[in-house]
Formats: C-alpha cells, structure tokens, sequence
C-alpha cells in the first residue's frame, strides 16, 4: 500500500531517483560499471520509500527481469561474437577478467583497453597469427557495442517503467 508523503519530499525523492537512474544509463558506457543494477537500486530504493502499490509491483517485477537479461546479455554478446570468430573460451575468460581486475586497481577506461588486449595477446599466443587474434579482438569489441546498444535501450525502457509507476 503507497504511503502517504507531502508532495514537495515526493518530488524530491522522484528527481534524486531520476537522477540516479540517469548515473545508472550513463555509467552503461563503462562496462564493469552496474548502470542497470543502479538503475534497479534507485527504484528499489523508491518502492521501500514510498510504498509498493499493484502497478509499482508489475513495473518493478518486469524492471528486474530486464536487469537480470540486460546484465547477463553483456557479457554473453561479447564473448559468443569472439567465440564465433575462432576464440578460445579461455582467451576470451582471460580478456573479461583483465579487465575487471586492471578495472579495479587502475581506471575503467584502462580496464575496457585491457579485455580486448589480452585477448588479443592470448590469440596471438594460441594461433601465432597476428591477422587473426586481429580478427578475433575486433569481433570482441563489435559485441561490445551491440552489447551496449542493448544495454542502453533495457536501462532506457526501466526508466520509462519507473516513470509511469512514479506518475500514477
């Protein structure tokens, strides 16, 4: 059942959440960065706050769902576009997680430069042809765009589920 709450602290919860969910879309750039978790906290977060009524259960119910596919999509893209141009399952492990550790210890954006370099190295190692560990990267990096562009669109329809459950 939705509380009851003075409408100047409601729109004021309505735009700090906006603008998370706006840090969330954003930080989709970055791919170790959880914008769709974000995006999924700050409405969970709403919901706690302001009550879950029926239509705040369905949108946050299909919410989560998407989160769910949109996180596990990411990385599936990006390795299956990889795997399907000839890389070994393990270079392509060994990419995702130099660059989550380089993430970690350095910056994202030297992280997002590690993945695809290590795969490249570990196909180079592994075939001794430049040409085609070349190959291999750039079909890594063509699903990490997908990737995003999918990424991107869920974050975009959770923020329009939001919205409608925020304005009934």
């Amino acid at each position: 059942m939705p509380l009851e709450i003075p409408s100047w602290l409601l729109a004021t919860l309505q735009i700090l959440t906006a603008l998370f969910m706006l840090i969330g879309l954003v930080g989709l750039v970055v791919p170790i960065f959880p914008g769709l978790v974000v995006i999924w906290l700050a409405a969970l977060i709403y919901g706690l706050l302001t009550g879950f009524s029926t239509i705040a259960w369905v949108m946050f119910a299909i919410m989560t769902v998407l989160m769910i596919i949109g996180n596990v999509a990411d990385n599936l893209m990006m390795g299956k576009k990889a795997h399907d141009n000839g890389a070994a399952w393990s270079s392509i492990a060994l990419g995702f997680v130099a660059g989550f550790i380089v993430s970690i210890f350095l910056t994202p954006l030297v992280g997002l430069a590690a993945a695809p370099l290590a795969l490249f190295g570990a196909e180079y190692y592994r075939l001794k042809d430049r040409n085609k560990a070349f190959e291999v990267t750039k079909a890594m990096m063509i699903g990490f765009g997908w990737a995003f562009v999918i990424r991107f669109g869920i974050g975009m329809v959770m923020i329009i589920l939001w919205s409608i459950w925020a304005s009934v």
